[in-house]
């Protein structure tokens, strides 16, 4: 019989306090497995060994999250702007507002998909054909969709389909898919989900014949074995790119798996599996931070982890993690009861008159989210020092706390679903919800003169990927 997990429905308003702790343990979390990942990115176990030993700890001089960090924080200040009412078109605006249309400076450490989406974008190409380009297939969707199950606590299947709005303008196919269940997954934790909880929502949210759910099975099944079982069971063997979505976003859930949701060993696993290793640990370390809190991440790894430095993306230099998870708190928190509302109506129609409905600022009811003036941009964001603290108000290095109108939870439907648990099942043969994005249907060769992979288990002469992952000593 099946296996089955229930989600429990999005935490009331009086349980603020622990969402907020879940919230800043996931974006930090993120941004610490990023820098302890890092410097063993693109490496073989092997390697990593000969150099380090085994990785405990940081082994940079001075660590920082990379791209990673720096794009969840942009699609997390893109989120707390528009919340649920997110769309492709602001989606689109913003990587002109903020990424495009700007002197590229450095640009250091961007992925192939963000490089492919910026030329089409400058190109002047639209979502979502911007998104077509030799990389879809990448985990540069996966590396940025925590805020969205951060600001989707709880519901997993929203979270979904958030980051795949998100994605719609740099990804396809497998690099949606790869986004979707790290949402999903987000959002179960978020909630305080079990660890096969977590995993089955990131499984019900993709297509179940899907080289992202096939990779994720696999992960699942070995993670009771440890890091090398999983390992072998979903790394490509002679495939020279790292950033393949099935691959890094299933090495990091069977990260996370195998450690029972431990934070210091999740991350840990992730960096010392080495491939795509700041992805894989960034993945894994906002699974666990969410399941177990910002408490849980050790104080010495917090510590280190400052405002962004822009090295990859000038306009979000300044911000911090922590900044990002506060807004999303505050932005998913749910809206008054009924009754409430119906106390302040008198008092909110003398305030403000009625617009009519054909106004073209007039707001869809139960999607509003913080006004853009409440949202730190590049624009209106002060730089202001401040301790470190991971409760303070202040952002430790960054901007100061910056009060706006707290959001209300997306969309009437998608409140009523919230309500009830959401059922998934581990079983194989169960169908998965429709969802946005196909295989990818670009034919272009990449810069190695190769075709973009599909899933090789379905086409290759060995039966399974077993048979075709890398053998570490």
């Amino acid at each position: 019989m099946a296996s089955t997990a229930c989600i429990p429905p999005a935490p009331a308003t009086e349980d603020a306090v622990g969402l907020r702790d879940r919230a800043r343990g996931a974006l930090l979390g993120l941004a610490v497995g990023d820098a302890l990942g890092a410097p063993a990115e693109n490496m073989k176990p092997s390697e990593i060994r000969a150099r380090w030993g085994r990785i405990t700890g940081y082994v940079a001089d001075r660590p920082a999250g990379t791209d990673d960090t720096e794009y969840a924080i942009f699609s997390g200040l893109l989120l707390a702007r528009h919340g649920g009412a997110l769309t492709q078109a602001h989606v689109e605006a913003a990587w002109h507002e903020w990424i495009a249309d700007r002197e590229e400076g450095p640009f250091r450490g961007a992925g192939f998909s963000e490089r492919g989406t910026l030329e089409n974008l400058r190109r002047g190409l639209a979502a979502p054909i911007s998104a077509q380009h030799r990389h879809a297939w990448s985990d540069g969707l996966a590396m940025r969709a925590a805020p969205h199950g951060v600001f989707a606590a709880g519901r997993p299947a929203e979270a979904a389909r958030l980051a795949a709005i998100d994605g719609s303008v740099s990804h396809e196919g497998e690099g949606i898919y790869g986004g979707q269940a790290v949402a999903a997954g987000v959002a179960a934790a978020m909630a305080g989900a079990s660890t096969v909880a977590v995993v089955a929502s990131a499984l019900a949210v993709v297509p179940d014949d899907s080289w992202t759910a096939r990779c994720l099975r696999r992960a699942l099944t070995a993670a009771h074995r440890g890091e090398r079982a999983v390992r072998s069971a979903v790394v490509i063997g002679g495939y020279p790119w790292t950033d393949l979505a099935p691959e890094a976003v299933a090495l990091a859930f069977g990260a996370y798996a195998a450690a029972d949701g431990d934070f210091t060993d999740a991350v840990l696993t992730a960096v010392n599996m080495g491939r795509d290793a700041d992805t894989t640990a960034a993945v894994a370390g906002a699974l666990a931070g969410a399941t177990r809190g910002v408490h849980a991440i050790p104080a010495d790894w917090a510590a280190a982890i400052g405002p962004a430095r822009g090295s990859c993306l000038p306009t979000m230099a300044g911000h911090h993690v922590l900044e990002v998870a506060d807004l999303l708190t505050r932005a998913a928190r749910p809206a008054p009861p009924d009754s409430e509302r119906a106390r302040a109506a008198p008092e909110r129609s003398a305030r403000h008159p009625a617009r009519s409905p054909s106004d073209p600022d007039r707001v869809r009811p139960g999607t509003e989210a913080l006004p853009p003036s409440a949202v730190p941009t590049p624009s209106n964001t002060a730089t202001a020092p401040g301790p470190a603290s991971p409760d303070g108000d202040r952002v430790p290095g960054g901007a100061p706390w910056v009060p706006g109108a707290a959001g209300r939870a997306p969309g009437q439907a998608a409140e009523a679903a919230a309500q009830a648990p959401v059922r998934v099942r581990l079983a194989s043969g169960t169908p998965a919800p429709p969802v946005p994005g196909g295989p990818p249907a670009d034919t272009d060769t990449d810069p190695g003169g190769r075709r973009p992979p599909s899933d090789p288990a379905a086409h290759s002469p060995v039966p399974d990927a077993h048979a075709a992952a890398e053998v570490e000593p």
